[in-house]
């Protein structure tokens, strides 16, 4: 009995903190598979000895919100489903009853209140008794009416989720590893939750209603199926259901299963509510879960195999992730060898040791996880130094989670990738300098600091008679070099590769401060968290960066062989696009590159997105007469295709 109260206390404590990361900071430090084997080992143990912590995950729903938004409490608790991985169970909880089975998506939990036809409120889920108030962001969700037919008090409950298509494109344009979401749930909560409802508007959030819970003198005959159909008449996309029974279940579950291979919206699993409101609510709720629902999860494809080794895998930041490289395995259809573990909790967790055999997944039939180790040897050591410089490493704990990172400033690996960064397209894009260029001219000695690659001429004859290059390639990297010398603030800002401030951050912070570097390497804490999506994180990591002499120094030297041409905060009466969406397809003569057409849209008020949609306002394509998908594609919607020279003519 002692063995089993002190494995209670924990799991409770895991899964407590597993849940803070998940619910509070939008990180993970155990995957949902782990989460789901650990929850059901503590509910058989508290069913087994009697025994429930008050703080048990089993009785409390999520965790306590800690944000800057408003908070509000809820009017009635929002309960999560009771759960299960079985169909025979999802028939014994139909019996001879009719359900709708829907898909349950994995986003953000939202609660809207509509008044007198308008959306007045917009409160999260939280910890399912307090929210936060995001009614302006829910404003700009893509699909959501801000106005309806129905002008009674409205009160619904549905997911904001961002689809894959936006998730990936959003991920593309960051270039750099460590400031990639990793997966579309934490991209949404980071989305919704911002304090800038821009942001959250360029993050292509939707919305799908799962739940009606008011609806002042409206008549549904007592079923949720009409609830939906009633809900789409005002103009609402709710989740993909079906009405079932017992007799067709499985088929139905089948349905969603091979939909869910190539789904747009992430989703965890399925919902069986009872299409009888007053008979599921008859029957009342637990202190956790209501019993006129129930949630089915997917039964991930396993498969067993034996892990090889950790390979360590360093940044330019210098995080140090673990990847686990196991024997080749078939899952979801394709061959899997490698699993990233994401952080130093996660493999403690699962006791990780060289030969031992472990299960695998596939994530949402996506991403390769972990999901059980059963040999759990805990064999595999961390290292002490950094695969790539030798350099002492120290664990960090970030998040709630612990992770490993190189302390060296000299580490090669922080280096090569640091400059990669360096001369990359949206940083001081000097096309020439490839990864592999950088890490031979690093090792010769001939770049040091970011001003050397201003130098590189001083070593024409040595880079001329080098292996793989001649004369041509050295008089091309010099000329891309010297292009590059006249660049803007907001580039040369980016291009330093300060932890946590990418291209959107940077952009944000200069315009803040007039676009004056020294305005810029002299802000304050206070200043930069006045700036709406810049918090705490980002403007330590900013502020700390620009404490160091030795970074100072380096910028001056560097400053040296720029000219940043002058930008200026615009005006109202300058931003002549504002409002206005832009596509740009095809090649530019006017301007060097695409990216430069973008840049002076955003810089006067307008916005580029990279598909034609029925929001699109201008497609900017110097060959308006080809069959391109963009072309065809404006032309069906109606959308004007410009040339650049009649872009040119727009401007002030």
């Amino acid at each position: 009995m002692e063995k089993k109260t002190e494995r209670i206390k924990e799991l409770v404590k895991i899964l407590n903190e597993a849940s803070k990361a998940y619910y509070q900071d939008s990180s993970e430090i155990m995957s949902n598979f782990e989460y789901d084997r650990l929850y059901d080992e503590l509910t058989a143990l508290e069913n087994e000895t009697g025994m429930v912590l008050s703080n048990s995950p089993s009785i409390h729903v999520g965790y306590e919100v800690l944000s800057q938004l408003p908070k509000e409490t809820h009017a009635s608790p929002m309960l999560s489903l009771d759960k299960t991985k079985e169909t025979e169970s999802l028939k014994s909880f139909l019996g001879d009853k009719t359900g709708i089975l829907s898909w349950k998506l994995d986003g953000l939990t939202v609660v809207l209140t509509y008044e007198d036809g308008e959306l007045k409120k917009a409160v999260t889920r939280g910890n399912g008794l307090v929210g936060e108030v995001i009614t302006g962001n829910a404003k700009v969700f893509k699909n959501l009416p801000v106005k309806i037919p129905f002008k009674g008090q409205l009160i619904i409950r549905g997911e904001a989720v961002i689809k894959y298509s936006d998730f990936n494109r959003i991920n593309s344009e960051l270039e750099d590893v460590d400031a990639k979401y990793k997966n579309p749930r934490n991209l949404c909560a980071g989305s919704v939750r911002q304090l800038s409802n821009e942001i959250t508007q360029k993050r292509s959030v939707n919305f799908y209603a799962f739940a009606l819970i008011k609806a002042d003198g409206a008549e549904f005959n007592n079923s949720i199926l009409r609830q939906f159909e009633w809900l789409s008449e005002q103009g609402f996309q709710v989740v993909e259901h079906r009405m079932v029974t017992s007799d067709d279940i499985e088929e139905n579950v089948a349905y969603f299963a091979e939909k869910i291979k190539d789904y747009e919206l992430p989703s965890d699993g399925l919902v069986l509510m009872f299409d009888d409101i007053e008979y599921g609510e008859s029957l009342g709720a637990t202190s956790k879960f209501p019993r006129n629902g129930i949630a089915f999860k997917w039964k991930d494809e396993t498969a067993v195999t034996k892990l090889k080794e950790i390979e360590w895998s360093p940044s330019r930041t210098g995080l140090i992730n673990p990847v686990a490289i196991f024997e080749p395995v078939e899952l979801e259809g394709t061959t899997v060898s490698r699993a990233s573990v994401h952080n130093i909790s996660i493999m403690e967790s699962l006791e990780l040791g060289i030969g031992d055999e472990i299960e695998v997944y596939k994530a949402n039939m996506i991403i390769p996880q972990i999901a059980e180790n059963h040999t759990r040897s805990g064999s595999v050591q961390i290292p002490d130094n950094c695969p790539v410089c030798g350099g002492k490493t120290e664990i960090r704990n970030m998040n709630d989670a612990k992770s490993l990172y190189c302390i060296n400033e000299e580490c090669q690996a922080k280096k090569i990738k640091l400059y990669t960064h360096f001369v990359s397209r949206d940083a001081m894009n000097i096309d020439g300098l490839s990864e592999e260029t950088l890490e031979k001219f690093i090792d010769r000695g001939y770049i040091k600091e970011f001003a050397d690659i201003y130098h590189l001429n001083e070593y024409e004859e040595e880079i001329v008679e080098a292996k793989g290059f001649g004369r041509k390639s050295f008089e091309n990297i010099i000329s891309a070099i010297d292009n590059s010398r006249n660049t803007n603030v907001v580039r040369l800002l980016y291009s330093l590769g300060i932890m946590n401030i990418g291209l959107s951050n940077a952009k944000m912070i200069c315009k803040e401060f007039d676009y004056d570097i020294e305005k810029i390497r002299n802000a304050q804490e206070e200043e930069l968290t006045d700036i709406d999506g810049v918090g705490e994180v980002i403007s330590d990591t900013f502020t700390e960066y620009f404490r160091s002499e030795d970074n100072n120094m380096k910028l001056d030297r560097l400053l040296k062989e720029l000219k940043l041409e002058k930008m200026e905060s615009g005006s109202s009466d300058q931003q002549v696009f504002s409002g206005v969406n832009f596509v740009i397809t095809g090649k530019v003569m006017h301007f060097s590159n695409r990216n430069e057409v973008k840049e002076k849209i955003e810089e006067l008020g307008g916005k580029v997105t990279g598909s034609v949609t029925s929001k699109t306002n201008y497609l900017i394509n110097n060959d308006s007469t080809s069959n391109s998908s963009k072309n065809k594609k404006a032309k069906e919607l109606g959308i004007r295709i410009i040339t650049e020279d009649e872009f040119i003519q727009m401007l002030p």
